[in-house]
């Protein structure tokens, strides 16, 4: 499982944001398209927010790979 770390001084980060910065996906628009398939689970639920917050302790799931926010 891959962790990732919330930058300092900040409480969250928005779930599309996450698939680009780790390049999980070429573009914010393939991050958003893939979100609304249901292609992603966060916290063993499909989530389809594109934004949707991510904090400490969420658990992501997407095309086999695991990610723990730290």
């Amino acid at each position: 499982m891959e962790e990732f770390k919330i930058q300092d001084g900040f409480e969250y980060i928005q779930l599309n944001q996450l698939l680009k910065l780790l390049g999980l996906v070429d573009s914010g628009g393939e991050a958003n398209q893939r979100i609304l398939n249901g292609e992603v689970i966060v916290n063993s639920c499909v989530e389809i927010q594109k934004r949707k917050k991510l904090r400490s302790g969420d658990q992501i799931e997407f095309q086999g790979k695991y990610i723990s926010i730290q």
